[in-house]
Parts: C-alpha cells; sequence; structure tokens
C-alpha cells in the first residue's frame, strides 16, 4: 500500500495593527493596574495588538501569494481606548469608544482579497478589540480605561503565531 502524501506544510496566520510605543506602554500600564484570577494568561505587552483578521492555518507555498494580494491602501485612523469586555471563555479586552469608518473599510477591504484568494473570512460583525488576557474569568480593572488616542498610522501586518505559544513572528509589514 502506497504510503499517503504528507500533508504540506501551513503557517498559522492573522492580519493585525500594532501599537506604537506610547499606545502599547498606556495599555501594558493598565493592564498591570487590573485585578487579575489566579492562572489569568496576560498577553504580554510586546503581544499586545488589534487584529483584523484571524487566516488559521495556510500553506507555506501560499504565503507569497497572499503577501501580493494584501497590499491595499492604508488610511490612518485613531482608536480610543473606552470599555472593558469579558468575553466568553475568558476573554479580557478593552473595545474603542466607537469604530473608526477608516478602520472598517480596511477591515472590509482585506475581506474581499482575502476571499479572492478563497480563504475563509469570519461573517459575524466585526468587534474591534485589544485582548489583554485570556482564562481571565472574574477579573476586574482597578480603574477606567486610559484616556489615550492611539494614532495607528503604521499600517498593519501579516503575522506568523509561533508554535507553542512561542510569540508572533510578522512575515510582512503594509502601509
Amino acid at each position: 500500500m502506497p504510503a499517503s502524501p504528507s500533508p504540506s506544510p501551513s503557517v498559522r496566520l492573522f492580519l493585525a495593527v500594532w501599537p506604537d510605543p506610547a499606545s502599547r506602554a498606556a495599555l501594558a500600564d493598565w493592564q498591570r493596574s487590573w485585578r487579575w484570577p489566579p492562572g489569568a494568561a496576560l498577553v504580554p505587552s510586546e503581544r499586545l495588538h488589534l487584529t483584523l483578521h484571524f487566516l488559521g492555518n495556510v500553506p507555506v507555498a501560499r504565503v507569497p501569494q497572499l503577501v501580493a494580494a494584501l497590499r491595499l491602501p492604508f488610511v490612518p485612523f485613531e482608536l480610543r481606548f473606552a470599555r472593558v469586555q469579558l468575553w466568553p471563555g475568558g476573554l479580557a479586552v478593552v473595545r474603542m469608544q466607537s469604530t473608526p469608518d477608516e478602520l472598517l473599510a480596511l477591515h472590509a477591504r482585506l475581506a474581499g482579497a482575502l476571499r479572492a484568494l478563497d480563504l475563509e473570512v469570519d461573517t459575524r460583525p466585526y468587534r474591534a478589540h485589544v485582548t489583554l488576557a485570556r482564562k481571565a474569568a472574574g477579573a476586574a480593572p482597578a480603574q477606567p480605561a486610559p484616556e489615550h488616542t492611539w494614532h495607528a498610522s503604521q499600517g498593519y501586518a501579516l503575522v506568523r503565531s509561533l508554535p507553542n505559544g512561542a510569540g508572533y513572528e510578522v512575515l510582512e509589514r503594509f502601509s
């Protein structure tokens, strides 16, 4: 009996906007002020980001095609942190006061590019957020969300999740 072909290697990918240093510091300072339950898994400050689309496992061979298709216009926008939410599964997130039209338009343009490549796109309404911790059921902020405006002007990135939770690797930046 012939051996079955091994699956092609894949990488776990997502598209994200990374905070500028001042915004990262504001988020990290605020994150440290929370009362976290035992076992909460705080997102390290260097990994804080705003996810645009989660792509999941993508064959390595498709990455160059993906990079080419994702070169889309980026219009800077501002995010104002405003509210905290604890989502099912123990995710502690910070949401924005409102989602800027420029961010919604970028999300939609990227969704169109992904669909054109026959990649699956989440059909649920987009909820822009920054995840602060996982396994955080019962967490409570010690103070309101920081009064900080994140000036998202650096573009977005195609990011690889490294195996075994070892972090992230930016494969390509788009601006």
